[in-house]
């Protein structure tokens, strides 16, 4: 039985102060699993600098240096961790034949690859790392969480709950993948869209070793947002419904109009009129806002902009060299 080069995909952004640790765990494992000969002595961990402006990079190429299993790759500029991510992912396609992805930050837990690995070998193509419980979150932190995957699923959109990035895929789930040419990218609603044998693990996710949290309440809204509007038109379908309800208040109002003036009935007061005109008015920006929102992802869908530019690489011979091997049959870059 052959066995499966595996490469590790860590996306970073600003990481200097964890990254040691990070090389140090990551290391531990994937010597493990050579050891156990469950995955190839060519396994490596991919770090992805999602143009940080600390020393990532440089620890990154020292790493290279001095521990056998550490590559890197430096991307141009801050492209996001979605972009990040997937730029590790396609880059592991070409010559690994599973690939993790897990964030720098280790509050994911690194002993979850082994049972990653041990699925893989079962025949799962998709292994999803989902969280057990949310017990580490503030108590805000975890209502909104809960709130998001409840709404994404009431959206229409297929994801699983408690799960972030941390998945392994097989190398022919990552060529699928590499089919969806979307700019506006929400990697947890694309994955199961795949359709492959997926199944789950579950572990407790951990407190941040060091440093800050990349994703504060802005950017976590901002990131909920664009996976509700890249893979539903429900928002789209509740401003047509409103619209509607509006439609058949008004006509209410206007019968009650017409009977009081039938009666002779008086109807004082402009505070009724102004409340109506703005909250009519409010309606119609919010209505446009969305729309917007949906041409503006048609927008840069159609331009086809390269999400991410890699300035640097640093690789292994032996990769290389496996990576040359498989091009042909992995033809097709983003």
């Amino acid at each position: 039985m052959n066995i499966p080069i595996l490469s590790i995909v860590v996306p970073c952004y600003n990481e200097e102060e964890v990254l040691p640790e990070t090389v140090h765990q990551l290391s531990l494992v994937l010597s493990g699993l050579i050891q156990d000969k469950l995955v190839s002595a060519d396994s490596n961990i991919l770090f992805v600098d999602d143009g940080s402006r600390d020393k990532t990079w440089e620890l990154i190429e020292r790493f290279h240096q001095s521990n056998p299993y550490v590559t890197g790759l430096k991307l141009a500029r801050n492209a996001g961790h979605q972009a990040a991510l997937l730029a590790g992912l396609m880059q592991a396609k070409a010559y690994a034949d599973c690939v993790v992805s897990i964030d720098a930050d280790l509050q994911d837990d690194v002993d979850a690859i082994r049972e990653f690995v041990v699925k893989f070998h079962e025949g799962y193509d998709i292994v999803y790392g989902v969280r057990q419980s949310r017990q580490t979150d503030t108590a805000f932190k975890r209502m909104t969480a809960q709130g998001f995957y409840k709404l994404m699923t009431r959206m229409g959109v297929k994801i699983h709950y408690n799960h972030a990035d941390f998945r392994l895929m097989s190398r022919r789930t990552l060529e699928e993948m590499e089919k969806f040419q979307e700019v506006n990218l929400f990697l947890r609603g694309i994955v199961p869209l795949l359709g492959f044998p997926s199944t789950k693990v579950y572990y407790d996710r951990k407190e941040r070793f060091a440093g800050e949290s990349k994703y504060p309440l802005k950017k976590m809204l901002a990131f909920a947002f664009d996976g509700i509007t890249s893979f539903s038109v429900t928002p789209i379908r509740f401003v047509t419904l409103m619209g509607f309800i509006l439609f058949a208040l008004s006509l209410v109002a206007a019968l009650y109009a017409l009977i009081g003036k039938l009666l002779g009935a008086t109807v004082t007061g402009w505070t009724s009129l102004i409340v109506s005109v703005w909250f009519i008015g409010g309606v119609q920006l919010l209505a446009l806002g969305l729309i917007g929102e949906y041409i503006g992802k048609i927008y840069k869908e159609v331009k086809r902009r390269p999400l991410y530019v890699i300035e640097k690489e640093v690789l292994t011979d032996a990769l290389r060299l496996t990576a040359a091997d498989r091009r042909p049959a992995s033809a097709g870059a983003r």
